[in-house]
């Protein structure tokens, strides 16, 4: 039995491609403990200047910046207990959602989830394997249009999580056939992925 945090991103709700990846995924893991975030429903606050500076900690904190403080706090905590964090990175005019980097911008705190030491940072999130769903609407993978996959590999490593499989579904956007043979493919990578 694994505990396994689920970060849905996608914009597009009862239509996103990702969140019907994640759903088939889980119907697979009902043994395990799942968390799951709708980051799209959670709205978490964009990165500022004084909350940039509140999450670097310090005297004289104002109440916004001790809210997002306590709210990093929480997601960093969801993020360390789990086994696996499975996530949704739809390719958004060749990024992630927002949603996601406001969510990465909580977690990724120094002194918390990665210190810097002589030799270079140290992620801080440990044993926990990392699963990036990313659905696409044209084809992307291994060319220089991809950029979600180095960075959510960068991103992650950055704090520790050094174990991150890929599933693609490419062809989002490219009509029904191409769609139906993206998500295919995609399903079939994930019922043959050992987690």
């Amino acid at each position: 039995m694994a505990n396994i945090l689920v970060l849905k991103s996608s914009i597009l709700g009862q239509y996103s491609q990702s969140n019907a990846l994640i759903d088939g995924f889980l119907a697979q893991h009902q043994s395990d403990t799942v968390t799951v975030r709708d980051l799209a429903a959670l709205n978490l606050p964009v990165l500022d200047g004084e909350l940039a500076s509140g999450l670097r900690g310090g005297d004289n904190l104002n109440a916004r910046q001790l809210a997002v403080i306590a709210q990093s706090d929480e997601l960093i905590a969801e993020l360390k207990a789990s086994d696996l964090v499975v996530i949704a990175a739809p390719m958004y005019n060749f990024n992630i959602p927002t949603q996601l980097k406001n969510w990465i911008d909580l977690v990724a705190r120094a002194g918390v989830t990665f210190r810097y030491t002589e030799t270079g940072p140290v992620g801080l999130v440990e044993n926990t394997r990392a699963l990036v769903i990313s659905p696409r609407g044209g084809m992307h993978v291994g060319s220089a249009t991809d950029l979600v996959t180095p960075y959510m590999r960068t991103v992650l490593g950055f704090i520790g999580i050094k174990e991150v499989d890929f599933i693609y579904a490419e062809g989002m956007g490219m009509g029904p056939d191409a769609q139906a043979k993206g998500m295919a493919q995609a399903k079939g990578q994930l019922e043959t992925l050992a987690l």
